[in-house]
């Protein structure tokens, strides 16, 4: 039995995240908006200028002149839709799927697990009798699936980020991975083993967050919902339980999901400190820097494709429990 909610989940997980793959691309690209305004740009050079070009930023200097220093003009703010043209009018099609092996490889690893030892807790912590299992309980099966899954998957993972921000680099920094498998193989030899569990703890911190919200609060809701009888056990149950499933998943993430994102994509240079030393430094920077609500950029996307993602990952694993029942 503990097999098959691996299988089951694995095979509902793929296709939601293919499904949904140019929604998880726009929301990464609008994650790293502004993020090279973070910090300093050590290639704004200081001009010399008249005495009488009083500016904001300008200090007095010897020999009549006065510094000016160009303060970097703020980052223009793009819309999801505006972001998805732009990737289709300069990347086309495929640049909608960038990264979309990595995905496969990613749910295959990191879902199939979570989704597969959500099922073993809620049968080994269900109540003998009635078969239910606490909120509580759900939750804790969740952070735990979830932790133990991302772990598994974070290779994948940091592919899949630096496949789908690729696109948006010059194209002489840009990565050119042709695969996730050469993706995982370039970055162990370039950056060491150790590179491909970089952000595991902001990967793990999410899904755990993602897991326990996600999975313990559709269990919730679509109990609540057959035990009011406000629908019976069907496809419009799935979905509605599904949809408020991943607006929960969704806030509760996307702070997180931001420094993720960033401490993942960052290109760390030799013999130069990291642009962000962890996780916490990320956050701060990005705060200080953007504001608090940088912390939620990609939100739009990100419940346009939480949602979506949520609703397919369910539906579809409902019918391939259907399916395989007799198993």
């Amino acid at each position: 039995m503990g097999a098959k909610g691996f299988v089951e989940g694995g095979i509902a997980s793929i296709i939601a995240g293919c499904s949904t793959h140019p929604l998880d691309l726009i929301k990464v690209r609008m994650q790293l908006q502004g993020e090279n305004h973070a910090a300093p740009n050590p290639n704004h050079h200081i001009q010399l200028r008249p005495a009488f070009a009083f500016n904001s930023s300008t200090i007095a200097a010897p020999g009549g002149h006065l510094l000016h220093i160009p303060s970097p003009p703020p980052p223009p703010k793009a819309g999801p839709v505006s972001v998805g043209l732009k990737i289709f009018q300069t990347e086309g099609v495929a640049g909608l799927f960038s990264g979309v092996s990595a995905t496969v490889l990613r749910q295959t690893l990191y879902s199939t697990t979570r989704m597969g030892l959500y099922e073993v807790f809620k049968q080994k912590w269900s109540d003998p009798n009635s078969g239910t299992l606490p909120l509580g309980r759900k939750i804790a099966a969740g952070l735990i699936a979830g932790g133990i899954g991302a772990a598994v998957g974070n290779p994948a993972d940091v592919a899949m980020v630096r496949m789908q921000a690729d696109g948006r680099l010059p194209a002489s920094q840009r990565r050119n991975y042709k695969s996730v498998v050469d993706a995982i193989s370039q970055m162990a030899k370039q950056e060491g083993v150790t590179s491909l569990w970089r952000g595991s703890s902001l990967t793990v911190n999410r899904a755990m967050i993602v897991t326990a919200s996600q999975l313990a609060s559709y269990d919730q809701f679509k109990e609540t919902i057959l035990e009011k009888g406000l629908m019976k056990d069907g496809l419009g149950t799935h979905v509605t339980a599904s949809f408020a499933a991943g607006f929960v998943a969704s806030v509760a993430s996307n702070p997180v999901d931001v420094i993720k994102t960033r401490v993942m994509n960052m290109r760390v240079e030799a013999g130069m400190a990291p642009p962000y030393s962890g996780a916490l430094d990320c956050a701060l920077k990005t705060v200080r820097a953007e504001g608090p609500m940088a912390l939620y950029k990609g939100f739009i996307p990100t419940i346009s494709r939480q949602g979506p993602f949520t609703v397919v990952l369910f539906v579809t694993l409902e019918q391939v429990r259907k399916l395989l029942k007799d198993f």
